[in-house]
């Protein structure tokens, strides 16, 4: 049995976090990440694409990684 891991990227728009960078809303995606195994592994901050129309709006990059027996 190898132990490997696996890694998960969620985009956040500064709009799905109300308007601002909110603390608690962070904190609640990652604590419902965790609860399901995944362990943060590195936050940027990155120009995300829109919805609408070409550009993007500020927001971040979450990446989390789990490992995986295979």
């Amino acid at each position: 049995m190898t132990e490997q891991f696996e890694y998960k990227v969620v985009e956040l728009r500064e709009k799905l976090l109300g308007g601002k960078m909110s603390g608690a809303k962070l904190e609640g995606l990652l604590n419902e990440h965790a609860a399901q195994g995944w362990q943060l592994k590195a936050i940027t901050t990155a120009e995300v694409k829109g919805r609408i129309g070409p550009g993007g709006v500020d927001g971040i990059l979450i990446t989390f990684e789990r490992r995986v027996s295979r």
